[in-house]
Order: structure tokens, then sequence, then C-alpha cells
């Protein structure tokens, strides 16, 4: 008779994900390997994840937060479990420097591993830009950001991300105040900075610049690198562009996704199984190699593409110049404060 764990791990392990965010046989193999069947759901931004999961019950055994905010606040806010580590062997093969960096987020990483990491910057096709603006910088967020430059590159469509947790941060950098500032002053000047260009932006949107760079539905692109690179390999396959991704000489957002388990998952054994399958070396190689993130395993870089793991918009070298910020808890105040400007900035009005 089977035990109740091992009649748990039969029932299918409900993934709530990005897109594109698998490598092209994770799920088959997990379940060549475990027995263990899979469903997959997908979102596009970090709120719609928080929407889902905040609220409960969302059936959910495995879902995939950046560290920062929204991993904080589901720990907050209690809707994710703590980790049962002995059920996760694999996990003595992550990153001890990744592990110490997700502790601003998770204290003693009780409640997630890292899954995969990288920057938020600007996919640009220079080609397009120098055909309508031969004198604008390709390397600084004023591409985006700078109205004179803006307007010059709207010809040819400009993409920024329908996410306030990255565009706002990275608008602060750009301005030379701290990333993290939660002053009202610094949050007005963010609003009439991008108020400012908000004529000359095309769309905002996140979860489909993969395919509007392979079909070069516009030149300049803010992006996270691996959705950039994607794009990229993607655009090069169709021959309509040559797309590149740039880490603005003004500094970018490093970032790190995670794998955590909802306190109401359930299936947890699953959970747990897939998340130790994910952190072999060999799997997480076949991921990186897909999607073009960096990943939190050391040991899998053997097995990662050389052009993947050689390149510097991936896994950056250890003396690399690119500046860099990440993020930290904000309040509650300044979170609602945040929405309240990024709705203003979308709207225009």
């Amino acid at each position: 008779m089977a035990s109740p764990a091992m009649a748990q791990a039969k029932k299918p392990v409900n993934i709530y994900i990005w897109n594109d965010y698998l490598g092209e046989t994770t799920l088959a193999d997990f379940t060549k390997a475990t027995g263990a069947e899979t469903k997959v759901d997908l979102y596009d931004s970090l709120e719609l994840l928080e929407q889902k999961v905040l609220v409960g019950k969302s059936g959910y055994d495995l879902i995939v937060p950046t560290a920062e905010p929204t991993l904080s606040r589901l720990i907050q806010a209690k809707v994710v479990g703590p980790l049962d580590k002995s059920k996760i062997p694999n996990i003595k093969n992550l990153d001890p420097k990744v592990l110490k960096l997700l502790e601003n987020s998770d204290p003693g990483n009780k409640f997630a591993v890292p899954y995969l990491g990288g920057t938020v910057g600007i996919a640009i096709i220079p080609e397009k830009i120098k055909a309508v603006a031969p004198d604008v910088p390709l390397d600084s967020w004023d591409l985006i950001f700078k109205p004179e430059v803006a307007k010059k590159v709207a010809a040819c469509g400009i993409t920024v991300m329908d996410s306030a947790i990255d565009v706002i941060p990275s608008v602060l950098n750009y301005l030379g105040l701290d990333p993290n500032s939660e002053k009202k002053e610094d949050l007005d000047k963010v609003e009439k900075t991008m108020l400012a260009v908000r004529p000359y932006i095309k769309q905002f949107v996140t979860g489909q610049n993969i395919n509007i760079l392979a079909g070069g539905d516009a030149c300049v692109v803010m992006a996270y690198n691996g959705d950039a690179i994607q794009g990229a390999a993607r655009a090069a396959e169709a021959k309509s562009a040559k797309v590149e991704y740039v880490t603005p000489k003004e500094g970018v957002q490093v970032w790190w996704d995670t794998l955590a388990v909802p306190a109401d998952a359930p299936n947890k054994d699953a959970a747990y199984q897939f998340i130790n399958f994910v952190l072999d070396p060999a799997n997480t190689a076949k991921i990186s190699n897909t999607v073009r993130y960096a990943n939190a395993v050391p040991a899998s870089l053997a097995a990662v593409d050389g052009e993947i793991k050689g390149n510097p918009g991936i896994f950056l070298p250890d003396n690399s110049k690119i500046k860099l910020f990440s993020l930290k808890p904000v309040k509650q105040a300044t979170d609602r404060a945040r929405t309240r400007a990024w709705t203003k900035i979308k709207t225009g009005k």
C-alpha cells in the first residue's frame, strides 16, 4: 500500500511561473525522473502573481516570486511557508553569495531558494534607431527617460515595462537618487520625468517583450536581460532585425527570482521534488541554456553553453564595471504611493 507521501506525490505539481521561463524539456525530464506530472499556469507581471497568491487558496504548489519586493511581501503576509530543507538535498549546490544577497528579503533563507537572476536594461535595434535619430547615445537611459531623445526615437517605437516595481527604481537611479527612496519629493520627480516622456512611449508591456523584439515591433525596449537576449536570438532566426542588450551607463537593477511554496499548497512534497530537481546542476544548466538567464548553481556552468556563460549581459563577470543596484523592502505606504503614481504615468493624466 502506498504511503500518504507517495500518494500525494503522484498528484500533479501545480506551478505558477513567468512565461518563457523553463527549459525546453524541464517538465518532461522532471516527470521522467520522478513520475510526478506537472500543471503550469503563466503570469506576465509580479502584480498579477501577488493578486493571485495573497487571497489564499490559489491551488498552486510552487510559485516564482522575485526576491524584492514580492517575496518579502508574501513572507510578511504569511502566505508562503518555510521550506523543509531536508526534502531538498540539492540545496547544497547553491551559491553562498546569492543566498547572502537574498537574506535582505528572506532572513536565514527560510522561505525560498534562488532560481534565475539578471538585470533590467534596454534592448535596442541600433539600425532602426540610427535611421531616425543618428546622434542619440545608445548606452544610456536617455533613450527612454530624456524627452528630447525619446521624442526622436519614438518614430521607431519605445516600449516600457508594465511594472512599477521595476520602472520606478530605475528612474530614481537615473536621476541620481536612491533607487529605494521612500521620499515623496523623489517619487514626484519620477512622476514628472515619466509624464514628460509619456507621449513618446508606444506601449507598457512586460510579458510580450520577446515577441516584440523578435518581430522588430519596437526599437527601444526596457526589458529583463534574458528576455532581451531571447528576443535577439529569435530575431536572428527570423532575420527580422539585429537586437542588442544594453546595460545603461547610469546603472541597472540586479534581481533574483526565487522558488517558494505557498503556505496552503495542496501538494508540498511534489513542490520539494521539483525544487530539488531544478537545483541539480545538469537540469539548471538546461534552463539557463533555453531562457538565457544566470542561475545560482555554480556547478551548472560546466554544462552551460559557452556563448551564454561567456556573455557579460547574462553571467556578470566578477570584475564587471557595470553599476548595479538591488531593491530593498519598502513601507506599505510607499507601495501605495508608487501604485498611484504608476497609474497616473500610464494614463498620462
